[in-house]
């Protein structure tokens, strides 16, 4: 398929700036997979559509404060200092992106903090805005991961929610069942489950299960190929283990509905699905990009929020669902005054009749 065919008009005041005052009452688009129908719903209905032994696949990252702000030794200069993830703990290595990047050279010192109490010096460069620093902080590792931390704030995606971070955003750019730390972004689908509904899930019998993948910045990396076999995704690391593969393949043995809570975990079912369809364990990373068509093996039904125009996450969402249904109920969607990205309105795809 081609990049443009998942362009589609997207007015900027549908973009929603702050999540619904609670969690489960963002509204819900459900679509039927096999008749095409479409039901305007709150996110709080999502029970009506499973049974007892069905089971939902979460997410269990956690998003760290990845966002610091720091200065450059003598000019002083305001640099933004993204971190994406840690290379080597002893020597306090971390892999970011700097921006403006034209100023930040091997060599260079960067200040953080109020009093200048966290510094790194650059050591080398990765690609155009890509930097590796070290932090030369003397004190044990936990120690030096607080005071990083206290520095960094909520990494609300600019391109998305373009406004300053809020305090609420510490809170609700977070699942509630946020684990294992590693992600710079929230997987968002997550984001819409209440505590409320988690128990009325298990009241109704319906089981769950955890995968953990850091999301990473791929997700809103602008695509450049207009041909999409051609488009390579950046890696995520990402870990199944056994009692997962237990739950969601006792399901499928039963064929009970296999729900995929958001694009992070599809994209982790589909890179540890064994070839019998059944979920295997799986430590490692995963580059895949799903786009249509596309044959899926483990989940039955999947939630997931309303996604940019030109979006790899829309294009797995149109292999799920199907393009020409997806792209119609998306044309729906702007009609009807649905919410859109990080804390937009949700969307379930549901092939049960």
């Amino acid at each position: 398929m081609k990049l443009s065919q998942f362009k589609f008009k997207l007015p900027e005041e549908k973009i929603a700036l702050h999540p619904t005052k609670f969690r489960d009452e963002s509204r819900l688009m459900v679509v039927h997979k096999k008749t095409g129908e479409i039901e305007h719903r709150m996110f709080k209905d999502i029970l009506e559509y499973f049974d007892d032994g069905d089971v939902f696949i979460f997410n269990d990252t956690k998003v760290f404060p990845a966002r610091l702000y720091g200065n450059k030794e003598k000019t002083g200069a305001r640099i933004e200092v993204f971190l994406l993830r840690e290379l080597n703990e002893e020597f306090r290595l971390w892999d970011v992106l700097v921006d403006p990047a034209r100023k930040i050279r091997i060599g260079n010192k960067l200040y953080f903090g109020e009093d200048d109490s966290m510094v790194a010096e650059v050591i080398d460069n990765t690609t155009s805005r890509g930097r590796t620093l070290r932090f030369l902080y003397d004190g044990p590792h936990d120690e030096f991961k607080r005071a990083l931390y206290a520095l960094g704030e909520t990494p609300l995606p600019k391109e998305i929610v373009n406004r300053p971070v809020e305090e609420d955003d510490v809170e609700r750019f977070q699942t509630l069942f946020a684990r294992h730390e590693g992600a710079v972004t929230a997987p968002t689908a997550g984001l819409h489950f209440s505590r409320e509904l988690l128990k009325r899930m298990e009241i109704r019998g319906v089981d769950r299960a955890f995968i953990t993948l850091h999301a990473g910045l791929g997700n809103f990396r602008d695509i450049d190929v207009e041909d999409l076999t051609k488009h390579k995704t950046d890696s995520e690391q990402m870990f199944v283990e056994r009692e997962a593969c237990d739950i969601v393949n006792a399901a499928k043995e039963g064929e009970h509905e296999v729900c995929a809570i958001g694009t992070t975990v599809m994209r982790a079912l589909e890179t540890a699905a064994g070839t019998d369809g059944n979920l295997k364990e799986f430590e490692g990373w995963t580059n895949k990009f799903i786009f249509p068509p596309y044959d899926f093996s483990v989940a039955t039904s999947m939630v997931s929020n309303f996604h940019m125009p030109l979006s790899t996450l829309l294009m797995m969402v149109a292999a799920f669902g199907g393009y020409e249904l997806i792209m119609s109920a998306y044309k729906t969607a702007v009609k009807e005054g649905y919410r859109f990205g990080t804390y937009g309105d949700a969307m379930l795809i549901i092939s049960r009749e």
